[in-house]
């Protein structure tokens, strides 16, 4: 039986809006959510009605536009998801990894403290508004980390995430103004180390 097509959905979050607090103040997490996150989820969904309702009436668009919002929006919607699942209210998350992650941290990066610098380099110096990952690569069995740019710029094809910070502004204006730095140095007490062992053990 075929299945019936489907829009994009905000997920729920998995805590409550002050859960992560001092590090990301309930009104942060609330505008970013409800604001930033449904305006992608909205912003896919009326790219793909309107390319429906198109080709069901025969209609020209501008495919080019319409396909370059939709990777934007998309992206937004699937970073964002992974991004909130990797956090985890303070005493459950933060500290360094253990498990199969920590271990191979350890072993790519040589400690855990070298992975955090260039970690946190890599979301410094993102161009613009944009994403630090680290991913895995199962064709050399290394972790690589990358930028990505906007949602949707200089992603390694077919690499998948497995942790990932948000550097647009809107991540942390509220509570850090414009200190990028401050936010990712406070953002390392909140890192659900489980949650990154759960998506690299189902790589390996």
């Amino acid at each position: 039986m075929e299945k019936a097509k489907k829009l994009y959905e905000l997920p729920p979050l998995p805590y409550s809006y002050e859960a992560l607090e001092p590090y990301i103040s309930r009104e942060q997490l609330r505008i970013h959510y409800e604001i930033h996150h449904k305006g992608y989820v909205d912003g896919a969904n009326r790219i793909i009605q309107m390319m429906d309702s198109a080709r069901k009436e025969g209609k020209p668009f501008d495919v080019k536009a319409a396909l370059k919002l939709l990777s934007f929006n998309i992206g937004g919607h699937v970073l964002h998801t992974l991004y909130w699942y990797n956090m985890a209210p303070p005493g459950r998350g933060g500290g360094a990894p253990g498990g199969r992650i920590g271990d191979k941290i350890v072993d790519d990066f040589g400690s855990f403290e070298r992975f955090k610098s260039e970690f946190v380099e890599a979301a410094l110096t993102v161009e613009g508004s944009g994403w630090a990952a680290l991913t895995y690569c199962n064709a050399t069995n290394r972790l690589l980390i990358m930028q990505i740019e906007k949602h949707n710029t200089n992603i390694h094809p077919t690499l998948p995430i497995i942790l990932v910070v948000d550097v647009f502004e809107h991540a942390y204006y509220i509570d850090y103004k414009n200190d990028r730095r401050k936010y990712l140095e406070n953002w390392w007490n909140i890192v659900n180390w489980e949650e990154v062992e759960k998506r690299f053990s189902k790589l390996i």
